[in-house]
């Protein structure tokens, strides 16, 4: 986790500025925790804002496996043989070959991040939007039957 302080001038030159800086920031962020106190020096008063945060992931940035079969626990590797399963078995009714739904690592990184969500599947390496919308529910079903 992150930490930023920041510091609200009360002062009229200084206090929109203070507070647009700040502003921009928590946009930028995911904020987990933030303290503000009241300061006072007797010559300068100002606001003091404690910022526990950690990097917003856009939906650009993807979560990128970096686990392979080998390193599956036994509970995951019983779940990536049913999503492989599973794939290869839509593969043959499509007559296409399994890579073309989705590569081994693709399943190792839905393991390994166990998505509770179709957002959350959206965002694994391997997966965008189309591919979770054509292949997202039948993931799901497989990993909610497990």
């Amino acid at each position: 986790m992150n930490i930023k302080v920041f510091n609200i001038r009360l002062s009229k030159e200084h206090c929109q500025q203070d507070q647009t800086r700040m502003n921009e920031f928590l946009d930028a962020v995911e904020v987990k925790l933030s303290s503000t106190n009241f300061v006072t020096t007797g010559t300068l008063d100002y606001w003091s804002a404690v910022v526990f945060f950690e990097p917003k992931i856009s939906k650009n940035e993807k979560q990128v496996s970096k686990f392979s079969e080998e390193e599956l626990s036994p509970i995951e590797l019983k779940t990536f043989k049913a999503l492989q399963s599973w794939r290869n078995d839509l593969a043959k009714k499509l007559d296409w070959s399994a890579f073309r739904i989705c590569h081994n690592s693709h399943l190792v990184a839905v393991v390994k991040a166990n998505p509770q969500t179709l957002s959350e599947l959206e965002n694994i390496s391997g997966f965008g939007k189309k591919r979770t919308e054509k292949y997202g529910d039948d993931i799901m079903s497989v990993l909610n039957a497990l």
